[in-house]
């Protein structure tokens, strides 16, 4: 593997980040992975996600809404409703191919063993330290 990114926020403007760029990194050539972990990943289990408060007011994210069209950036709603989708970046990723992994400690104490995210595949804990070292480069922390 090219590229881990790890994902361990729950804000959506973080997880945003992270699949958008591991959707570009798989267009450029690479094999990429996107690891969730912690509140990250009790975050795509339930489908919500935190903003930051500098992020948050209506005044900056309509604009960023009306911007991420050109961007390829998914929004959900309109009018007054329209915020950056998160869950619809999840589904940019799985369509560009990038592979979605969940964190085995992080899935099992969050009980969702039998119920991963859409579109997450399991990582045994035995493999972690392998997924880890064997790729090119790691971005992020567990």
């Amino acid at each position: 593997m090219d590229l881990l990114l790890i994902s361990r926020d729950a804000l959506g403007s973080s997880v945003l980040g992270t699949l958008l760029t591991a959707v570009d990194a798989k267009k450029a050539g690479l094999d990429v992975a996107v690891l969730a972990t912690q509140e990250a990943l009790a975050a795509f289990a339930r489908g919500t996600f935190e903003w930051p408060r500098e992020l948050a007011p209506q005044s900056v994210r309509f604009p960023m809404c009306d911007r991420a069209a050109k961007l390829g950036v998914p929004v959900l709603g309109s009018g007054q409703g329209r915020q950056l989708d998160a869950r619809g970046a999840v589904r940019l990723a799985c369509e560009a191919g990038v592979t979605l992994l969940a964190c085995p400690i992080w899935s099992a104490l969050l009980g969702l063993d039998g119920a991963l995210p859409e579109g997450f595949q399991p990582v045994e804990r035995a493999a972690l330290p392998a997924l880890l070292t064997g790729a090119k480069q790691v971005i992020g922390t567990l």
